[in-house]
């Protein structure tokens, strides 16, 4: 890989000086300690969004056990919902290799009939069928190509699948009462799924709980309680609620806007695509140490624009049917009396015309 320069950079890494400095994600068993720092009991549902978790659902099992209801889309979707979210599909070949016919007991015979002596010691059997994940990504053509060969139709299709579910993990997460990322910021100068999903956030809810957590001070605290991870001193758990309440809060919005706005404009789009109304109140400016806008200092809304808010309580409070088109009138206790009173009346008109004695 070296030769061919498809690896240009160092293959030994020092796994715990990059662990400290906050460039690897965040472990599910991590997480869920965070989150019991947090004060979130063990009833709280979890949706676990983006792709395949390195490591299967072994990874999960930790975090699995302090809060039972995780879920994920596989498990609140049925494939037949999977399905008709991708739409009505062609059938298509595998591209897996075909393992060789099977071969009849009289062309065995004969093929050992015309063998010559046999090796010793004997050749080793067939090589099992690859799985299919054996075969996908690069590691998949590295061993047998020098370049990477033209993606498949069956592969073509993973990926649109891979894209879907992507786009029901995010808007899952837009929506979610709170948001957690295992990783975001990586440095590598392209947008993260995280950071993606935080800045819509910050721009349709921004009152919603997103934390934004700082890799390398959470590295730091498990560091400290390494020997007694699940029974920390209380200390480190008013340390770890304390972080990660202040990355939800300004002191957060402002290290997103520092570390993730000059990657991607989408993961922090104040204050360029927000704006002010009249009725709003005036925000203090917020500025980087370079004199950037963070937030606030909004320019006023359109007309239409206003307007359009102005409509939206009218809307609410319109009746939900059409077939009532007014309140509907108070009950009178006079009137259900003068009612229950006439029904006795004629109750005991019937009962005389029924115990006349003259009949």
């Amino acid at each position: 890989m070296i030769k061919r320069g498809t690896v240009k950079e160092q293959l030994t890494v020092d796994s715990v000086s990059i662990k400290k400095n906050g460039s690897c994600p965040l472990m599910p068993e991590e997480v869920g300690l965070l989150l019991q720092a947090l004060g979130y009991p063990s009833t709280t549902i979890i949706y676990l969004a983006g792709s395949e978790t390195f490591g299967g659902q072994r990874i999960l099992i930790p975090l699995r056990a302090m809060y039972a209801n995780l879920v994920d889309r596989t498990s609140l979707c049925s494939q037949r919902e999977l399905s008709d979210l991708a739409g009505p599909e062609s059938p298509l070949s595998s591209d897996l290799p075909h393992p060789p016919p099977p071969k009849s007991e009289k062309e065995l015979i004969e093929e050992w009939k015309k063998a010559g002596p046999r090796p010793r010691p004997l050749p080793p059997p067939p090589a099992r069928p690859f799985y299919a994940h054996e075969k996908e990504g690069w590691y998949g053509w590295i061993g047998e190509n020098d370049t990477e060969p033209d993606p498949s139709p069956i592969e073509f299709r993973r990926q649109a699948h891979r894209l879907l579910w992507d786009a029901l993990d995010y808007f899952v997460s837009v929506q979610a009462d709170a948001f957690f990322p295992g990783f975001h910021n990586d440095g590598s100068g392209w947008p993260d799924y995280s950071s993606l999903i935080m800045g819509h956030r910050l721009y349709q809810t921004p009152s919603g709980i997103t934390y934004r957590p700082d890799r390398k001070t959470v590295a730091t605290l498990f560091e400290n309680v390494s020997d007694h991870l699940y029974h920390p001193p209380r200390n480190w758990t008013m340390a770890a609620r304390q972080h990660l309440n202040n990355s939800a809060r300004i002191e957060g919005i402002k290290m997103s806007a520092t570390m993730s706005k000059p990657a991607s404009f989408l993961a922090h789009p104040l204050p360029e695509c927000s704006c002010r109304t009249a009725k709003s109140p005036v925000v203090q400016p917020v500025k980087d140490k370079h004199g950037a806008l963070l937030f606030g200092g909004e320019e006023d809304c359109p007309d239409w624009m206003v307007r359009t808010l102005a409509l939206v309580p009218t809307k609410n409070n319109e009746p939900q049917s059409e077939d009532y088109e007014g309140e509907l009138p108070e009950d009178d206790p006079s009137q259900d009396t003068q009612q229950e009173s006439d029904r006795s009346d004629t109750n005991k008109s019937e009962q005389d015309e029924e115990m006349d004695p003259d009949d």
